[in-house]
């Protein structure tokens, strides 16, 4: 007995709508094609995409969702196609409506910096809503980026007088002391992500005029010992690397009118064996605390090259499988 066929038509107004959807050289129609197993084509406004049932409605529910995105003026890419697909999967189409018009910053060259998932718009609404968010996830997920915009945003509104910026330098493999130069120059490439932050969101020029008054900060953790940390915007990066009491200390500079974000990947340790993650810690102890939220980020918002989820995905795998074989 053969496959059963169906079809699904879709009525577009308008022909920019419709090349938006199909994308530069057909290349967002074909994902579809291929994500769903389906074929697409189109006739003067009308879409009609045939294959069986269940991968035709799949497509169906996700060229709405993208039409919805590009009737609020959203541009399409290839992430926020492909996120599409991963909500229409799980049944979450409905949800995509949330990720339209939340510009949480512009760059110094204009571009608007919005949340792409719906992992990465909870972060945002837990910074603006809570003084500690400790957000855990994959490479790629938007962490330190996000964080950093809304620092810039908070800075701009005159909500925090100054924006600190930190992490451990641990080694991923060298040695501080193989490297040329003073103390400075030594951490400098272990805050190098931060700077490349900061240089997005303000411009070089800017930035070093901030840093000049004092307005902005990018330092090791080592050097927030002793320290009390009023109407400032704190972030530490990369938390996963530090030890119980650097994490306790770090938390107990927090002062008056500010804010503090702490960031990890507590599948990238890079401390001594024997060790403990500070991070991994302090998600145990200050989970039920009131103005502390915990986001966690999954391989579905990583908005890196899809290869960088595939990537994620395979190691989850293996990880599993070499616990399962332990036990």
């Amino acid at each position: 007995m053969g496959c059963v066929f169906t079809e699904q038509i879709i009525n577009i107004d308008r022909v920019e709508h419709t090349a938006a959807l199909f994308g530069s050289f057909d290349e967002n129609v074909k994902l579809i094609e291929q994500e769903f197993g389906v074929k697409i084509a189109v006739r003067d406004s009308e879409l009609k995409i045939s294959g069986e049932p269940e991968n035709t409605l799949n497509a169906y529910k996700a060229i709405n969702s993208l039409l919805t995105l590009i009737n609020r003026g959203e541009i399409l890419s290839s992430q926020n196609v492909r996120y599409c697909f991963e909500l229409v999967r799980e049944g979450d189409e409905d949800k995509i409506e949330q990720l339209i018009g939340d510009c949480i910053c512009i760059t110094s060259k204009g571009k608007p910096v919005k949340p792409k998932t719906i992992g990465q718009k909870n972060y945002c609404a837990s910074i603006s809503k809570n003084t500690i968010t400790i957000a855990v996830g994959p490479a790629g997920t938007g962490k330190t980026y996000l964080a950093v915009a809304m620092a810039v945003t908070a800075f701009r509104a005159k909500q925090v007088n100054r924006i600190i910026l930190t992490r451990p330098a641990v080694e991923a493999g060298e040695k501080l002391g193989f490297l040329p130069g003073d103390l400075q120059s030594k951490v400098d490439p272990y805050l190098r992500p931060l700077y490349d932050a900061l240089f997005d969101m303000l411009g070089a020029e800017t930035y070093h005029k901030y840093v000049e008054r004092g307005n902005i900060e990018v330092a090791p953790l080592a050097y927030m010992r002793g320290r009390t940390l009023d109407d400032s915007f704190i972030i530490l990066d990369e938390a996963q690397n530090t030890s119980c009491e650097q994490i306790k200390m770090f938390l107990t500079r927090l002062g008056f009118n500010s804010k503090m974000v702490i960031n990890g990947d507590i599948t990238q340790i890079d401390l001594p064996a024997g060790v403990k993650s500070g991070l991994k810690e302090c998600m145990r102890i200050l989970k039920n605390i009131d103005d502390i939220a915990l986001c966690t980020f999954n391989e579905k918002d990583v908005v890196r090259h899809k290869l960088v989820q595939d990537i994620i995905k395979a190691y989850e795998k293996f990880e599993r499988g070499r616990e399962e074989k332990n036990r």
